[in-house]
């Protein structure tokens, strides 16, 4: 492994302690201690992943997400919080986080997190139809936006990927556990509301009414099905 891993974390102890596991594991490792000085490194130079803390001296964690996310810089991101309110792990994934750990949390998950989401994002691109137009909506995939009703909405890079699995298994009942391991990685199903949250925000960007939604549709007890 060579794959670069930028730590933005500003408790000392717990920041060491992942760069020492990182680099055991022959990953290349950076650090910053706080949000603005983490900001600066991230724009500097490539990384494949940046964890990064909530809780941040001089700059949050979400700040220095949603400024890369407004940067266009789309390496995959792990967000560590000590909270544990879902809207803050809510306003993580908007700001545009890949995945979050709530503190205190357990060295291997954490490994296997961060695999995942290199796993993923390190994934060969196939040759992929880049617009699909659906009755008055259009998505682009290529500028990550939908236009509907001649108004554009962007789109994040895991709504991207979630809408384009959905598209190209359009007709198919798909599980939660499928979507987690095609769309985030993993090989695992965490107890999360990830893909619910995520569907969500698609269906208020897709749908003319995201409460009776017509495109993307929930098969109780089973997952969701993209109309065909």
């Amino acid at each position: 492994m060579n794959e670069r891993i930028l730590v933005i974390e500003d408790e000392p102890g717990l920041r060491q302690s992942l760069v020492d596991c990182l680099l055991k594991r022959q990953y290349e490792v950076d650090s910053a201690r706080d949000g603005k000085t983490g900001l600066e490194v991230a724009t500097q130079s490539p990384f494949d992943l940046i964890i990064l803390d909530i809780m941040l001296p001089s700059m949050n964690g979400l700040e220095v997400c949603g400024s890369l996310r407004r940067l266009r810089i789309n390496t995959p991101i792990l967000m560590l919080t000590a909270r544990g309110k879902l809207t803050d792990k809510i306003v993580g994934l908007r700001e545009g986080a890949d995945d979050y750990m709530t503190k205190p949390f357990e060295m291997e998950e954490l490994l296997a997190r961060l695999e995942a989401l290199l796993r993923r994002s390190s994934l060969t691109a196939r040759a992929q139809q880049e617009v699909y137009d659906i009755d008055a909506i259009q998505i682009d995939f290529k500028n990550s936006r939908i236009i509907r009703d001649g108004r554009m909405t962007d789109l994040s890079e895991r709504e991207a990927r979630l809408l384009r699995y959905f598209l190209e298994h359009r007709g198919e009942v798909l599980t939660r556990r499928e979507l987690l391991h095609a769309v985030w990685g993993y090989n695992f199903a965490p107890l999360s509301r990830t893909v619910d949250v995520h569907v969500a925000w698609l269906r208020q960007k897709l749908e003319d009414d995201p409460r009776e939604p017509r495109l993307i549709l929930t098969i109780h007890g089973r997952g969701y099905r993209f109309t065909e």
